[in-house]
This record gives structure tokens, C-alpha cells and sequence, in this order.
């Protein structure tokens, strides 16, 4: 067999961050969580000169970003972060609900005991994060319980297809947090309860009545931050 003249990088070296792409995770965290708030106006040269890197990386982060539908590049004037896309949203909640569902059930045969304590942990958890009114920890934590059920579900690569579309939807739950972490906090404990029943209907009851509380959250952000939302 023929060897390959060139030397190939190792995995290691492959999976290193770009400029662009910690340019990108950074402008993406703040338009989630509304650091940046619909309608910010973003310059490519001062975004560029804060994180002390060149330009092309900041403009190819832009670039993704405009692609995802949270930002408008616009020639010659400012870049602007976008309202909440309610038509974005209910697309992200379409392919999360499908995922999610299929993950439960799969979930409540293959989770073990241990994982089950694990999933009761991060829920305590994040019972101390609503009392400290630490949203960025209970967010995080949030993300942690769905994802733990897609792992030990031995799912793993369906939570990364659901993280990779779920931008919108996260823009919706932070300006919610104040107000529902303790709804979302309760409905975790239900589904944990489906799981360790090994209850399938009941776990994804409970899981579809979860993630469609994001109608209820919709309607209240039309009501409550019509200066936020866009189509």
C-alpha cells in the first residue's frame, strides 16, 4: 500500500479551536443570552479590535451567524442582532420534540440506577441555582439533564443535533427564566419520575408537555416584549 507522503495532523491538532471559531462561540453565547439584545448594532472592526484578533475571523463568525438567522449583515451600515424569530423557533421546537421523544423512550430501558441519582443531582442543583438566581448556572444545568438522558440513552450525537438547532428556542427561555425555572425545575423532576418508573408513556408525556411549554412562552413574550420578537 502506497504511504502518504504529507504528514497528517493528529486527531488532537484537528480538533483544536479556529480564531473564527472562538470568535463565533463567544458572539453566539451573548446572542443567546441577550447580552446582545435584538436590535445591537455590531461592528466587524470593533468586534475585531476587542478580542484582539484580525478581521477575516470576525467576519466569517458574522457570516454564521447571518446564516443562523441571529444576526443581519447589512453592506455599508451596521450589522444588527435580529428580533426572536417566532417562525425560527417553532421550526427549532419541531425537530427538538421529534428528537427528544424518541430519546426518552429509549432512555427509560437503558438508564440505570446511577444514572438516574445523577439526573436527581443536577435537578438539585439547579433547585440551589433558582435560589441563588443564578440563571447562567441553571440554564446550563438544563442543558446538562437533556443531554444526560440523550447520553445514557447511548444517544450522545442526538443531543448535538439538538444543541445545533436550538439557538432560537434559548433566546426565548432566557428572557423567561425570572419566571419559569421553577415550572421547568418541576417538570425535570416528572420525567425523571417517568424514567425510574421505566414508564415510557409517562416519561414522554412528560417530556412533550415540557418542551411545549414553549407555546406558553411565546405568547407571553408577544404580550410582555413585543419590542423583542420578529416573525
Amino acid at each position: 500500500m502506497p504511504q502518504v507522503d504529507a504528514a497528517l495532523p493528529s486527531l488532537d491538532d484537528m480538533r483544536q479551536r479556529t480564531v473564527t471559531d472562538q470568535v463565533y462561540d463567544a458572539l453566539y453565547e451573548r446572542v443567546v443570552d441577550l447580552t446582545l439584545k435584538p436590535g445591537a448594532k455590531l461592528s466587524e472592526a470593533e468586534v475585531a479590535a476587542q478580542m484582539g484578533v484580525s478581521r477575516q475571523p470576525v467576519r466569517d463568525a458574522f457570516y454564521r451567524l447571518s446564516q443562523l438567522g441571529f444576526i443581519n449583515i447589512r453592506p455599508q451600515r451596521a450589522t444588527i442582532v435580529t428580533p426572536i424569530s417566532e417562525v425560527a423557533i417553532r421550526q427549532a421546537f419541531f425537530i427538538r420534540l421529534a428528537l427528544e421523544i424518541a430519546c426518552i423512550r429509549a432512555a427509560t430501558t437503558r438508564l440505570t440506577v446511577d444514572q438516574h441519582e445523577a439526573l436527581g443531582d443536577v435537578i438539585a442543583r439547579q433547585a440551589a441555582a433558582v435560589a441563588a438566581d443564578d440563571r447562567a448556572a441553571f440554564h446550563a444545568l438544563d442543558d446538562q439533564f437533556h443531554h444526560d438522558i440523550c447520553a445514557g440513552a447511548q444517544l450522545e450525537f442526538v443531543w448535538n443535533l439538538i444543541k445545533d438547532n436550538k439557538g432560537h428556542m434559548d433566546r426565548a427561555r432566557w428572557l423567561t427564566l425570572s419566571y419559569n425555572a421553577e415550572n421547568a425545575m418541576r417538570e425535570h423532576k416528572s420525567i425523571l419520575d417517568g424514567l425510574q418508573a421505566r414508564d415510557a408513556e409517562m416519561a414522554t408525556a412528560e417530556m412533550t408537555r415540557h418542551l411545549t411549554r414553549i407555546e406558553e412562552t411565546l405568547a407571553r413574550l408577544r404580550a410582555e416584549r413585543p419590542d423583542f420578537m420578529g416573525l
